[in-house]
């Protein structure tokens, strides 16, 4: 008999010399066809199998549409596979994989299908009876979805010892009422411990990394509030346009699709007091108190601005406006470009502001959070105005790293003082490369490791902040135009300098 006791070392949490891998499960991914599942998802579970952390057995299903059998299935992800992973394709690893490979046909509506799907889960033994449900559709679907997991009981475990979890894709609604409906929809056939929002921005390393940069060490902590902080400023720009995305992007817009959730968790991260551990219960409190301690800075016309790219200059390539792309409304008041100004009521952060901005066709791809300090009282320096603030930045992406920047004295006769940065670099200092966010996450779902995804009570918390800026855009005015590879409208320079203050230059 073997013990109860016993525990897999190489699931144990305390242990870091070994990487925690998935017990036995599989994978049911709803919309396999779709550009997600083929872009990250297919190779995301390809790049898990060849680092080792997906058991032998490993099942992955497809659902959808297609009349495949599964050689023609595993034939469609073998080709998103080598369009996308990030590892090497080894044979005798893909060959492991494939035998856990199965392709159902149905709709998302189809009782007979679902039954379908239900019998063949329950025909595939070796992953006893644990599954996950990834809902890789549109968000009209999930209705649809979950009640046919729930009516052909494939959302309840067969046993005590097996477990059900969904898996779900943004946006989870388009406002704080059909946030709230969703979730009682989701929460009606899945219990809260058992769903996962995905937010792929959660599973970058460099995000992560926030919280080892705040707590690991003593030498941030004493200045991370108001009485040194000036402002913080969160950008997310993007150098691609809308072109075949006008079906999703059409009525949602950038503050709706990015803001909502990356950039409010991002905020919530750089912002929350430090929790009693790296635990899910502990983090997801910590960011709770901060999005409750949030809201915007009015008057919402002079704290926010929104625009909507024209044609232009991408580099060295004209493209057009978003008017102009396929499948868009010549009409379209859809924002391509949104920024605000939030406030956090807290001991710590009152009277600073926090600047978030995201967009399309911006000058170049980057993501990064900047926490500017105040100047300092005095500067006993006779030309001190090439000396800006101090700030640390944070670079998601693409540059991973961190960045300080402090006066220093220019070599010479005379006290000349000027801006320097101080750099780490993840590709420099590790050399291990990050995993894709996808990777990560869609492990933590498989071992039941919830830190890095938000709760119902953040999405609505996040709507909640985000409502009344849409609102009063929804009724007032139209987007400011402003030409691709840009950095957005003049309006949001407006907005910045309101306060004496000026965006960065990523």
């Amino acid at each position: 008999m073997v013990d109860e006791m016993w525990e897999n070392p190489l699931r144990r949490e305390q242990d870091s010399r070994l990487p925690r891998i998935a017990g036995p499960c599989g994978i049911v991914i709803f919309g396999v066809t779709g550009d997600l599942a083929r872009k990250k998802l297919l190779p995301a579970v390809y790049d898990l199998a060849n680092r080792g952390l997906l058991p032998a057995g490993f099942q992955l299903v497809g659902f959808g549409r297609r009349d495949w059998d599964r050689d023609e299935f595993a034939s469609y992800v073998r080709s998103a596979v080598e369009a996308g992973a990030r590892t090497e394709i080894r044979e005798n690893v893909w060959e492991r994989l494939t035998e856990g490979m199965t392709f159902v046909k149905g709709n998302l509506n189809s009782d007979e299908d679902f039954d379908s799907l239900a019998s063949t889960l329950d025909s595939l033994r070796t992953a006893h009876g644990n599954w996950a449900f990834y809902l890789s559709v549109p968000p009209s679907f999930f209705d649809d979805v979950c009640y046919q997991l729930d009516r052909s009981g494939l959302a309840k475990p067969e046993n005590p010892h097996s477990w059900r979890r969904v898996i779900i894709e943004k946006p989870f609604g388009h406002d704080l009422a059909s946030a709230r409906k969703l979730n009682q929809t989701v929460n009606s056939v899945f219990p809260e411990s058992s769903v996962y929002r995905i937010d792929h921005y959660l599973g970058k390393e460099t995000v992560q990394n926030i919280v080892a940069l705040r707590f690991a060490g003593v030498m941030f902590e004493p200045l991370w509030n108001a009485n040194y902080v000036d402002h913080v400023q969160i950008t997310m720009a993007e150098d691609i346009g809308l072109g075949g995305r006008a079906g999703y992007y059409d009525g949602i817009g950038a503050a709706r699709d990015v803001i909502q959730n990356h950039l409010l968790q991002l905020m919530a991260l750089v912002a929350m007091e430090e929790p009693t551990a790296f635990s899910p219960a502990a983090l997801q409190a910590e960011k709770i108190k901060v999005l409750s301690a949030t809201s915007p800075v009015y008057p919402l016309s002079a704290t926010t601005a929104r625009g909507q790219y024209t044609a232009g200059w991408q580099g060295s390539e004209k493209v057009v406006g978003l008017r102009e792309e396929e499948g868009f409304d010549p009409d379209s008041r859809t924002e391509t470009f949104a920024a605000c100004t939030l406030a956090i009521h807290s001991r710590r952060w009152d009277g600073v502001p926090f600047f978030v901005r995201t967009g399309k066709r911006l000058g170049r791809r980057v993501t990064e959070i900047a926490v500017v300090f105040k100047k300092a009282a005095h500067m006993p320096f006779e030309d001190d105005d090439a000396l800006t603030s101090n700030a640390v930045v944070m670079r998601i992406q693409p540059n991973e790293g961190v960045t300080m920047r402090f006066g220093s004295k220019v070599p010479g006769q005379i006290m000349e003082v000027r801006d320097v940065n101080m750099n780490f670099s993840y590709s420099e200092s590790f050399t291990e490369e990050s995993p894709e966010a996808y990777e990560r996450l869609i492990l933590d779902v498989l071992l039941n490791e919830s830190s890095l995804f938000p709760t119902n009570e953040e999405v609505e918390l996040s709507w909640k902040i985000l409502d009344p800026i849409i609102e009063h855009w929804a009724k007032h005015g139209t987007p400011e135009d402003y030409p691709a590879g840009t950095w957005g409208p003049p309006s949001a320079d407006r907005m910045m300098s309101r306060t004496g203050r000026a965006w960065r230059l990523p």
